[in-house]
């Protein structure tokens, strides 16, 4: 297979200034669907993001145990609750770009939700799946995949639930057979050290060039999440657009590793829209 990189002028194509007439309606809405009592901080963490990354509008549907350490760290986002599914609804219904699964949990409530959300997102929406929802979706016997706009998250150890590949079996040609199995309109995010981008039936993947050993930390998952599901609600869905939130992330945690050892997923929240102001302005 061929490789092409993900690199600064891949997320200089997408960045763009914004136009001055403009409002919160402009930059889509993303609901992030995750977060249950024992894992708030990653639905918690994937809404930060989708806020700093420049979502317009951003919902939370969280257990509610977590709205306080959601408003007092994010007060731009909204909050509901995830089991309460006649109020869900029609927020999976008006969102732009749904996210489930960031500390989702695997409980049966957790199957529940991802279940109902499942059956009610459009073709023209965009569905990230991620986290905990890839977990409850590897243990079914076959996976009925959404037909519209659609991006899996999966870090090596998801992955391997999902394509039953060993991790040391994970080679370009192998998971690109698993993202042929994929709907038309699908990305998959293969996380890892230097995470690559597959979509289907295509001769070549995408390669990160960006990343560090500072981001090896519990959250940062959940936080390119919520970059990706606010770069497709501003920019639209396509596979640059995917590759250019991933290039982002961890250009960003790059940044920081320069004085920092480790390079937490907050610290790269508080620093994402600084850098995509970068990447905005002429070279």
């Amino acid at each position: 297979m061929e490789q092409q990189w993900i690199d600064e002028q891949v997320a200089r194509r997408i960045v763009h200034p914004r136009a001055k007439d403009t409002y919160k309606g402009s930059f889509g809405h993303v609901l992030v669907i995750g977060g249950n009592a024992q894992y708030g901080g990653a639905g918690i963490m994937s809404a930060g993001a989708a806020v700093h990354a420049g979502a317009g509008l951003v919902t939370l549907a969280t257990r509610p145990v977590n709205n306080t350490a959601l408003h007092t760290r994010y007060p731009e986002v909204m909050a509901t609750d995830f089991t309460e599914l006649d109020t869900l609804a029609p927020l999976i219904q008006s969102a732009t770009v749904i996210v489930i699964g960031p500390g989702l949990g695997v409980d049966e409530q957790a199957a529940t939700t991802l279940s109902f959300t499942l059956q009610r997102v459009t073709d023209e929406q965009t569905l990230i799946i991620d986290g905990s929802a890839l977990t409850l979706l590897a243990g079914q016997e076959k996976i009925h995949w959404p037909k519209g706009h659609l991006i899996l998250t999966p870090h090596v150890v998801e992955f391997a639930r999902l394509s039953h590949l060993a991790v040391t079996a994970q080679t370009p040609s192998q998971i690109q057979a698993f993202a042929d199995t994929l709907p038309k309109s699908a990305v998959l995010v293969h996380k890892s050290a230097r995470t690559q981008l597959y979509v289907p039936h295509q001769q070549t993947y995408w390669q990160n060039t960006s990343g560090n050993p500072g981001m090896a930390t519990g959250g940062t998952g959940d936080t390119l999440t919520g970059v990706i599901a606010a770069f497709v609600a501003q920019f639209g869905f396509s596979e640059e657009t995917v590759a250019a939130a991933v290039f982002t992330h961890s250009a960003v945690a790059d940044q920081l590793a320069q004085y920092q050892y480790v390079v937490l997923p907050t610290m790269v929240i508080d620093h994402l829209s600084e850098y995509m102001h970068q990447l905005s302005e002429p070279k």
